[in-house]
């Protein structure tokens, strides 16, 4: 069995210019284009674009239906399908500005990325501890991961995609800073060993990962399985953990990111307390900028026994 760390290679290879990739490669020549515009030009032509993806995308927006319902019971038919149309707004003005995470300055990313509460960063640094970073599946977090690396080292963790073309550029570009991008496959054992050696790193804990070894706990309309591992995680890797809020800001154009204080260790003592705690922050992550994140995942696909099935 290898022992070789299991993430993503950065280099190009020239099996990327085989023809099946031809037309990867003309839709990563559209997105860098978009990457090169200045927001003041981009951001008009998403809002555009974003009404096609609206009445194309019927799948997603029926799973963001349900989770918004889910979620917000309180909320009007009407308000959902506002929150929904927004979330599709701000989906494409972000994917349209992506690659310029990777063909733009540092500069850039710093002028594009307000970013405030770093003081906590700096407190567990001087102590001597890396950070997990919580933060929930919201569209901007490639813009909260970079940013972040530009001050203190950092890993990531991602799944592979099927298109090679497309699994090199997202990766090339969310290890733009140097990062390691770990695959799936690796594991907690890998993350533990960035930890002891000096590195931070997101976690997504809002992920559904099935029944096995989840908790069920409050998640704001409903209950989620909510997966305790990171709370042993940080203990082991002597890491502190604190939760990341971003959003995109259209007046502005730009990002305002949030490292909130860390959570306290004692609110994550025991798998209930745990996925109590982690579903909090969640939560608090979400409602920042409810618009802007990617409820069209099936984040509520394990449900209590008894209860049927949301999709």
């Amino acid at each position: 069995m290898s022992r070789k760390p299991k993430y993503f290679d950065r280099r190009f290879k020239l099996e990327l210019l085989h023809p099946k990739y031809w037309i990867t490669w003309v839709g990563i020549a559209v997105l860098v284009l978009f990457g090169l515009m200045p927001a003041w030009l981009r951001d008009p032509i998403a809002k555009q674009l974003a009404r096609v993806v609206t009445k194309i995308a019927k799948k997603p927006i029926s799973i963001a239906r349900i989770n918004l319902t889910t979620c917000f019971p309180d909320k009007s038919s009407e308000e959902i399908e506002q929150l929904i149309n927004e979330n599709i707004e701000n989906f494409v003005m972000i994917l349209l500005a992506q690659s310029e995470l990777m063909v733009r300055s540092k500069a850039n990313l710093r002028r594009r990325v307000k970013i405030s509460g770093f003081e906590h960063v700096e407190k567990a640094r001087a102590a001597g501890q890396p950070v997990v970073f919580i933060m929930p599946h919201v569209w901007g977090i490639e813009y909260a991961g970079l940013r972040l690396n530009l001050d203190l080292p950092m890993v990531s963790m991602a799944k592979a995609h099927r298109n090679g073309l497309f699994n090199w550029f997202n990766n090339r570009m969310r290890s733009s800073l140097g990062g390691n991008i770990y695959m799936r496959e690796a594991g907690i054992r890998a993350l533990l060993s960035e930890l002891k050696n000096d590195n931070s790193f997101f976690y997504l804990p809002d992920e559904d990962l099935g029944p096995e070894k989840s908790i069920f706990a409050p998640f704001l309309g409903t209950v989620k399985a909510t997966l305790p591992v990171v709370g042993r995680l940080a203990q082991a890797g002597n890491a502190q953990v604190m939760p990341v809020k971003i959003g995109y800001d259209q007046q502005a154009r730009r990002f305002e990111l949030t490292v909130m204080p860390a959570v306290d260790p004692d609110d994550m003592k025991g798998k209930d307390n745990e996925a109590l705690a982690l579903n909090k922050v969640v939560e608090q992550v979400i409602l920042a900028y409810p618009e802007q994140y990617m409820w069209f995942l099936k984040v509520l696909k394990t449900r209590p026994e008894g209860e049927a099935p949301l999709y």
